[in-house]
């Protein structure tokens, strides 16, 4: 995590509350349409290769208006998710993209679920074998979504353009 005072700005995920999942209407995302007012929407499906991931990332990042650091922290965040497809969900997962004047948001869609309600809101021990990404990727976002059930999981990764 970048050690700027943008970062220092940004609500841990100890003080953010903590929301249990919502369920979608369905498993292909539609309870999260993205804004029709989004600049340059992109979608990407992936199986590894989660260094085109990362690059995609960084590159929306900066085109929307990030500082490096915030788009560094979004691209470890997207990795971290990322990476939970391919480690747990055994499925491609996918990705979208899309900003507008006031924030970027990653969308991350795998057919895994997290049936833990509270999964990166409480802050694991040390010497926990896992649990690590998911509240590394609440303490660098503003916001995080998680929505989980047996049709699968979303993820949505919210960075405000202009904290």
């Amino acid at each position: 995590m970048a050690g700027d005072a943008e970062t220092a700005r940004r609500k841990t995920a100890a003080e953010a509350p903590a929301h249990p999942p919502v369920p979608r209407s369905a498993g292909d995302g539609s309870a999260y349409p993205s804004p029709a007012s989004a600049h340059d929407p992109m979608s990407y499906t992936y199986t590894t290769d989660l260094a085109a991931i990362r690059a995609v990332v960084h590159r929306y990042a900066i085109k929307a208006g990030l500082s490096e650091a915030r788009a560094i922290d979004l691209v470890l965040a997207v990795s971290e998710v990322a990476a939970n497809t391919v480690r747990h969900a055994k499925s491609p997962g996918s990705l979208q993209i899309w900003y507008d004047t006031e924030e970027i948001i990653c969308q991350v869609q795998d057919e895994g679920t997290i049936s833990d309600p509270l999964a990166g809101r409480r802050r694991p021990s040390l010497e926990a074998r896992g649990g690590h990404g998911l509240w590394i990727v609440n303490e660098v976002c503003d916001q995080v979504e998680i929505l989980s059930d047996e049709t699968g999981t979303t993820i949505r990764l919210h960075m405000e353009l202009h904290p």
